[in-house]
């Protein structure tokens, strides 16, 4: 079993920056990764940006490349996801996942475990 416990989030202007960190807690594994994901309004949840725990290769979706960055902490086994120039479409509850099976980093169905989701708005 996998706790995620994120933070974060909230509102800002378009252009501006936010932060979301996720701190883990339970059972990992040598395949261990964290990701994040989002669910914009009325949309399917979607792949935002991963790294693994052991060699940190991380993996970004193209509409957040240059903009996002996902980074670690291994001390405290928090993932932590930086926003810069954030756009309206950037709008979405935001969501960290565990993935403990390996597969692949960018596919909701290798993650089992799941934060509650924290809300980020970006106004125009």
């Amino acid at each position: 079993q996998v706790r995620l416990v994120e933070s974060g989030g909230g509102l800002v202007q378009a252009g501006g920056s936010l932060g979301l960190a996720c701190a883990a807690s339970g059972r990992t594994s040598s395949s261990f990764a964290l990701g994040w994901f989002r669910r914009p309004p009325g949309k399917a949840r979607e792949f935002v940006a991963a790294i693994t725990w052991s060699a940190g290769t991380i993996y970004y979706a193209d509409s957040v490349k240059g903009r996002f960055t996902i980074s670690r902490d291994e001390a405290k086994n928090t993932v932590y996801l930086q926003m810069n120039s954030l756009k309206p479409e950037d709008t979405a509850v935001y969501y960290c996942a565990a993935n403990i099976r390996g597969g692949s980093r960018t596919s909701m169905t290798w993650y089992d475990y799941w934060g509650q989701g924290t809300q980020v708005t970006v106004s125009s």
